[in-house]
C-alpha cells in the first residue's frame, strides 16, 4: 500500500513538472506569434502575453493530463454499472478551487494594469473629465542594444490629424506636412493627436500601441520606436463607409536619415496628397445610377510636402 502511495506521488510529481517545462516552452513560443518589436513599449505587451499564454497552457494541459489519467488507470472494468461511491461535499476541496481562480484572476488584473499604466494609455473618463492631456509615465522598457541615454535625447513632437479617412502629419520643427509618418529610431516621440470629425484610434500593431482620439480633445502620446523599417498605421475604430482605406506607412530610421528626409521635404511645394477614399467616392458618384447608401464624403485631400 506505501508503494503504491509513493508512486502515485511520483507520478503527480512528474506530471507536474511535465506540465510546467511544456507550459514554460509554449510560454516562450508566444513571442514567435507576433509582429517585431519595434518600439520600447512592444516588450511589455509582449511579455503580458507570454505570460498569459503561459498561464493558459499550464491550465489546459493540468485539466487534460488529469482526465486522461483518470480515463486511462481509473475506468470501470468491463461490464461493471455499479454506482460509485456516495462522496458528498469536501468543504477544504471547494474552498481550494475557489480561491485559486480568484488569485489567479487578481494576478493578471494587477499585471495587465501595471503595463497599462506604465505605457500611459489616457482612457476616455480621463479626457472627459480633466478635459486636458495628463502629464504621462510612459514606459520605457530598454532594449539590449538601445542606448543608455535614450530617455536623455530631445523629444521629438509630431501632430498627428484624423479625419475621414486619411492621417495627417506635422512637423513643427521643419514645418512641413506629410502623409508618411516618419520618426527617429531610439529616441522618445511625443505625438499631439487630435481627430477633426469622428472617433478614431491610432494603432500600430508592430509598436503594440493604440489610442483613442476623441474629437475635440488634444491627447499626447509619447513611445520611443526601437527597429528601423516600415510599418503600417491603422484606425482601430469604426469611422464610416471608407474606414479601411484610413491607413498610412510608419517609417522608422536612423536620427541622421530622419534630418536627411526632414531637409528634404522641406524643400518640396506643398501638393494634394492621394487620397483612395476620395478617389472611390468620386468614382462612385459620377455613376449614372447610385447604388448603395449615401455616406459622408471624404474630407478633402489635403496639402502636403511629402505624400509618402
Amino acid at each position: 500500500m506505501k508503494i503504491q502511495k509513493i508512486l502515485n506521488i511520483l507520478t503527480l510529481l512528474t506530471g507536474a513538472i511535465a506540465v510546467t517545462v511544456t507550459s514554460l516552452w509554449i510560454g516562450k513560443q508566444a513571442y514567435s506569434w507576433l509582429p517585431p518589436q519595434a518600439a520600447a513599449e512592444s516588450l511589455l505587451i509582449d511579455d503580458l502575453i507570454s505570460f498569459l499564454v503561459t498561464l493558459g497552457s499550464f491550465i489546459f494541459l493540468g485539466v487534460t493530463s488529469t482526465l486522461m489519467y483518470s480515463v486511462i488507470f481509473h475506468r470501470a472494468i468491463k461490464d461493471d454499472f455499479t454506482d460509485g461511491p456516495p462522496i458528498e461535499g469536501n468543504i477544504t476541496l471547494e474552498v481550494v478551487w475557489t480561491a485559486i481562480p480568484i488569485l489567479l484572476v487578481l494576478w493578471i488584473a494587477g499585471y495587465s494594469y501595471q503595463v497599462y499604466e506604465q505605457m500611459g494609455i489616457q482612457g476616455p473618463s480621463e479626457i472627459v473629465h480633466l478635459h486636458n492631456p495628463l502629464g504621462m509615465e510612459s514606459a520605457y522598457a530598454e532594449p539590449k542594444d538601445a542606448p543608455a541615454n535614450a530617455l536623455a535625447e530631445p523629444v521629438e513632437k509630431i501632430d498627428v490629424l484624423a479625419k475621414q479617412w486619411a492621417w495627417v502629419f506635422h512637423y513643427p520643427e521643419r514645418d512641413i506636412t506629410s502623409t508618411e509618418l516618419h520618426l527617429p529610431s531610439d529616441r522618445r516621440i511625443r505625438l499631439a493627436l487630435k481627430s477633426q470629425d469622428v472617433l478614431h484610434g491610432f494603432y500600430i500593431p508592430a509598436f503594440r500601441l493604440k489610442q483613442d482620439i476623441i474629437p475635440n480633445h488634444a491627447i499626447d502620446f509619447e513611445f520611443t520606436p526601437i527597429r528601423p523599417g516600415q510599418y503600417r498605421l491603422t484606425d482601430s475604430q469604426y469611422s464610416g463607409t471608407y474606414f479601411a482605406t484610413m491607413q498610412a506607412n510608419v517609417v522608422v530610421e536612423s536620427p541622421e536619415d530622419y534630418q536627411q528626409w526632414l531637409a528634404q521635404a522641406a524643400t518640396q511645394k506643398p501638393s494634394l496628397a492621394n487620397n483612395q477614399a476620395a478617389s472611390e467616392y468620386a468614382q462612385t458618384s459620377n455613376q449614372s445610377v447610385q447604388t448603395g447608401w449615401v455616406t459622408v464624403p471624404p474630407a478633402a485631400p489635403p496639402l502636403v510636402n511629402s505624400p509618402g
